[in-house]
């Protein structure tokens, strides 16, 4: 298990993580999601030695996080760091015995890997010759050659097409059943919402949320109600507090509302107005409980300053 403690660091008067404390359990993947800027990285870098925290600790199975611990991990940074003109399937097994993983069965894996995500046609193209999607498969490679207990991904998603998309996600998820811990950012929350176990929301540097899917969905108390009838609905949206309804059209709404009573008010008006096609009452989605959290830590930024 990754167990990181009260992670500290600080350029100048920017601290850029502040006492951030977070776990990945074998097994799992846990969504590492804020804004640009918001220490997600920062704290990716610091598990391989590649940022030094001004505070805290890293550990490993109870063990602090060392060069020979890192043989068993896989990261995938945000930029990437391969060589253009090397081929892929050398650069892939290259990177393998770094990892001391003897050549052959370096090799071995490296093709092995490279054609799970479609590149078996490619293997003796130098990675210039590929297109920015395909690149971003050879990176993912190199993180998962090794055969990692942890893998850490630092928007592993980015600049993929839709197919890759659902290739990377049976990649993981092969990994994740074979007792890898999964660490990754993305920007793209409704895939963070399908694929991880657990959530950490990070703001300015600090953990404003945390839990399952569904928890942290719940926490703000707000539920959305879709209201669906059978002629004109105005004369419901006309009752309802007009800060309240999120959107409309002629026979359907949805509809905030924070509690079991304003859900009975609400319900109650569209039965005033008649027959009822549809009622749903859900949470909010990830990303409208992304944006509610961000804007919530910016005002209090705004007040205080």
């Amino acid at each position: 298990m990754l167990h990181i403690e009260n992670l500290t660091k600080r350029y100048g008067e920017l601290v850029a993580v502040d006492d951030v404390s977070l776990d990945v359990q074998p097994g799992k993947i846990v969504g590492f999601v804020g804004p640009n800027g918001a220490g997600k990285s920062t704290t990716m870098r610091s598990i391989f030695g590649l940022v030094a925290p001004d505070a805290g600790s890293i550990r490993w199975n109870g063990e602090t996080v060392e060069q020979n611990h890192m043989r068993s991990f896989g990261y995938m940074p945000e930029q990437r760091g391969l060589y253009p003109k090397m081929k892929i399937a050398e650069q892939v097994s290259f990177f393998a015995e770094l990892k001391h993983v003897p050549a052959k069965q370096a090799r071995m894996q490296a093709e092995a890997l490279l054609t799970s995500l479609d590149l078996g046609d490619r293997l003796d193209d130098p990675l210039e010759k590929l297109s920015h999607g395909n690149q971003q498969r050879v990176q993912l490679a190199v993180s998962l050659v090794n055969n990692p207990e942890l893998l850490v991904l630092d928007e592993p998603f980015n600049g993929l097409d839709p197919v890759a998309v659902i290739t990377l996600q049976e990649v993981l998820a092969e990994q994740v059943s074979a007792g890898a811990g999964v660490l990754f950012s993305s920007h793209q929350l409704d895939l963070v919402e399908r694929v991880c176990d657990e959530i950490v929301v990070i703001v300015n540097g600090q953990i404003l949320a945390r839990g399952s899917v569904r928890d942290v969905r719940a926490a703000g108390g707000d539920r959305h109600v879709t209201i669906e009838v059978d002629r004109p609905i105005m004369p419901i949206i006309d009752a309802l507090d007009p800060d309240t309804v999120m959107t409309s059209t002629t026979e359907s709404a949805t509809v905030r509302v924070s509690g079991d009573e304003e859900l009975e008010a609400v319900l109650a008006k569209a039965r005033q107005a008649g027959p009822i096609v549809r009622f749903d009452y859900d949470l909010p989605s990830l990303e409208e409980r992304f944006a509610s959290i961000v804007n919530a830590s910016n005002e209090e930024v705004e007040v205080s300053a």
